[in-house]
């Protein structure tokens, strides 16, 4: 069993990536959720996070509410991805369960500290501010980290937000430096891999077709944000960023990649927040992390499919 934190800014694909994770007990120990501003302010991404456990039936997870800024940046935000409330589609009430009152630093601090080192998993679905700020503020701990499984950033897809950059690196471009230098073992789900994980109609019936809760809220959620990457990209369907995150850690065969050098660009306004990835090992850089490239998307989806319905 994987014991992981999940780091989040819910955020319709988080919501999803939370559910997945909450609906496979067996493989995956949800230690907590800790939440950021990213797709909404933190005040909005901490609500998000309750409204999905309550979704799944979970009130018991503990949420803590973390960082409202990026180090050293104005917050940029994607409304105009995710709606105001950044889970528009499903009309879902507010939650009951109530955050912890610690801070979601001192959480992630605390927690890899209470367990023997390799043992926790951080599961970063936004921007990295929790977790630099966990490594700044206690360098201990990044010994103690087994693996972070993160989405973010983009090579051959480029950038989402900018030209250059994908949305949760360039949020905090100079957290995502901190992390990738930080000598822990990374596995990155870039746009490369997510842009192929795309909702279909066919298999966004088949979340409508589960007849549950959580199902019927999935496919709204996916109903909703669709429109947006289906205008912008004129594909088939919305790709499921996050959920490539939880699924790497049920089942790592889906997905196929190469261990390589990551830098991120943190001074040039041009391409701030790029992930430099050295994919033809034309540098003499040592690898930092393993970025995967491709996926076996008709396998993910049925195992989405299949876990959602045990909500």
């Amino acid at each position: 069993m994987r014991k992981i934190i999940i780091d989040t800014d819910p955020g319709q694909d988080d919501a999803v990536a939370i559910l997945l994770a909450l609906a496979s007990p067996d493989e995956i120990d949800v230690l907590g959720i800790t939440c950021v501003a990213g797709n909404v302010p933190l005040p909005l991404t901490s609500k998000n996070a309750r409204i999905v456990c309550e979704l799944a039936g979970k009130p018991d997870v503990m949420v803590f509410a973390g960082c409202d800024r990026p180090l050293g940046r104005d917050l940029v935000t994607a409304e105009h991805v995710h709606g105001k409330t950044g889970l528009d589609g499903p009309d879902l009430p507010d939650p009951e369960m109530s955050l912890q009152d610690q801070h979601a630093v001192d959480f992630i601090i605390d927690t890899l500290r209470a367990h023997d080192p390799g043992m926790v998993t951080l599961c970063p679905l936004g921007p990295l501010t929790n977790i630099a700020m966990a490594f700044e503020k206690a360098p201990d701990i990044m010994e103690r980290v087994a693996e972070i499984v993160l989405m973010g950033g983009a090579y051959f897809e480029v950038g989402n937000i900018t030209p250059a950059a994908e949305f949760n690196i360039y949020v905090d471009p100079q957290a995502a430096h901190i992390v990738f230098k930080s000598g822990v073992p990374i596995t990155v789900m870039p746009l490369d891999v997510t842009h192929k994980a795309l909702v279909t109609k066919p298999r966004n019936d088949a979340f409508r077709a589960l007849g549950t809760p959580v199902g019927i809220a999935v496919a709204q959620m996916t109903d909703f944000f669709e429109r947006f990457d289906k205008e912008k990209y004129g594909s088939a369907g919305a790709p499921l960023h996050d959920p490539c995150v939880t699924a790497y850690l049920l089942q790592p065969g889906l997905f196929s990649g190469r261990h390589i050098n990551v830098e991120i660009e943190t001074h040039s306004e041009l391409t701030m927040g790029m992930t430099v990835a050295d994919w033809w090992g034309v540098t003499d850089r040592a690898p930092n992390a393993t970025f995967m490239g491709d996926i076996d998307a008709d396998g993910f989806f049925a195992l989405l499919t299949e876990r959602l319905a045990r909500l």
